[in-house]
């Protein structure tokens, strides 16, 4: 599955091809397709529940061949809605989609949350196992506040998102503006070719988490959010390991982030399904508590992390540093962990470049890398700007270190245990890192059901 990434390094950097969506007709809508108001099937903008009548129109375009279902100025208050295929659901600048404050208006399903398949409430927007189909326009989509927790304090069920699709193909969401609370915007799962452009995005948790997806773009959005911006995940221990659905072939491309208790981009905990061919280009990290970049996991997850490419960035505002690399303790160890060698994540070929760093406390954090799974392949070029302190490395085969020109720094420039490769002359010796808590072994073996 790794060899069909997008990424591919040349030289020691990414080069990124195109990832092909399509999506037909005038301004976003299916060409030839009908145009249905929520209005005509009775929504009455005027503090009542307009859920079966967003539902009526939604499920007459898709019955009808496709088109667009047309949300028009004004307030509307709606329990979980589905979108089908063929279908753009056009929010007009001036209209709110608000969720409702009532769990029981979102239907209980099994969903995914942290890497594993549980009873949960379905999204407020949702679209399940259809095509060719979007949301757009200057509208705004809330989540309701009346419901601010991620797990239902009474049942132990996740909440709604605001956006969750499920094994759709060929989706684009565009322009709008999404503001949740304390649980994840956006969720794609087992999605391909899902492109989300020009939108913001803000909320109390993860703005996008793309789980268990393919060829996904994120262009020109700005984040504002209370957890992860972007989070890359494929799901946790043997459950994830066996679906064996990889987030592979992610663009991340012109956008903004701040992030109020985490990092802006995430990539893990969650990976034991495998991560393969993220880009990133062209983005300002604006603000976090963390770091700007984490990528993340740890012994028990089984599968891959690949071919990680970022380049052109600016980073400022940064509580922890602009990169850490994390693959002995980060997220919850699982209920039946992959066991053995198979079960230690294998990480390889990561390059960052051109990266403008602004007062960050710490460049790069590498001390917490598996010695029985070095990182095979590092590129650190281009950087620049001013740091606390500078890049610690332990277990890394085949670094690539160069053009690195900052000021600021207490300590050495670059300190390293176990690490071989060009551009490390002068480096400092680094403590021996600790090696890790073991991986438990379950009382009896899993089982798939």
């Amino acid at each position: 599955m790794e060899r069909r990434a997008v990424l591919k390094l040349a030289g020691g950097l990414g080069v990124a091809g195109a990832v092909p969506l399509a999506w037909a007709g005038r301004d976003g809508a299916p060409a030839g397709g009908v145009s249905l108001d929520v209005r005509d099937f009775g929504a009455k903008g005027d503090g009542g529940k307009d859920t079966l009548a967003f539902q009526q129109a939604l499920d007459r375009c898709a019955m009808l061949g496709g088109g667009e279902v047309v949300v028009p100025p004004g307030t509307w208050l709606t329990g979980a809605i589905a979108i089908g295929s063929n279908t753009l659901l056009r929010v007009l600048e001036g209209a709110t989609i608000l969720g409702s404050p009532d769990l029981a208006d979102y239907p209980l399903r099994q969903v995914r949350w942290e890497g594993k398949f549980v009873k949960g409430h379905i999204g407020l927007i949702s679209a399940e196992n259809a095509e060719h189909l979007g949301i757009a326009g200057k509208g705004r989509i809330l989540g309701n506040p009346a419901i601010d927790t991620r797990i239902d304090r009474a049942t132990g069920n996740r909440n709604p998102a605001l956006i969750e699709l499920v094994s759709c193909r060929h989706v684009h969401v565009r322009e709008v503006f999404t503001r949740q609370n304390a649980m994840w915007s956006i969720h794609p799962i087992f999605c391909s070719d899902v492109r989300f452009s020009d939108m913001v995005i803000e909320g109390g948790a993860d703005g996008i988490d793309v789980d268990s997806c393919e060829r996904v773009v994120i262009e020109r959005c700005s984040f504002d959010t209370g957890d992860d911006c972007i989070a890359i995940k494929s799901g946790r221990g043997e459950e994830g390991n066996r679906i064996a659905r990889p987030a592979r072939d992610v663009h991340i491309s012109d956008c903004s982030f701040r992030d109020a208790h985490w990092a802006c981009i995430g990539i893990g905990s969650e990976t034991s399904g495998g991560i393969a061919g993220v880009l990133v280009e062209r983005c300002r990290f604006l603000g976090a508590k963390t770091h700007a970049v984490y990528i993340k996991s740890r012994p028990g997850r089984g599968a891959f992390i690949t071919d990680i490419v970022m380049r052109d960035v600016e980073v400022s505002d940064v509580g922890q540093g602009f990169l850490r690399l994390n693959f002995l303790s980060s997220g919850k160890q699982d209920e039946y962990p992959v066991q053995g060698l198979a079960g230690r994540p294998r990480v390889a070929r990561f390059a960052f470049s051109d990266v403008r760093v602004h007062g960050v406390p710490m460049l790069v954090d590498g001390r917490e890398i598996d010695p029985e799974r070095p990182l095979e392949g590092l590129v650190l070029a281009g950087i620049r700007g001013t740091c606390g302190k500078g890049i610690a490395l332990a277990h890394v085969r085949g670094a690539k270190l160069r053009d690195i020109a900052v000021t600021g720094q207490a300590g050495p420039l670059l300190s390293l245990f176990d690490v071989t490769g060009t551009g490390l002359a002068g480096a400092a010796p680094l403590e021996k890192p600790a090696p890790g808590a073991p991986v438990p072994v379950p009382a009896r073996p899993y089982r798939l059901g």
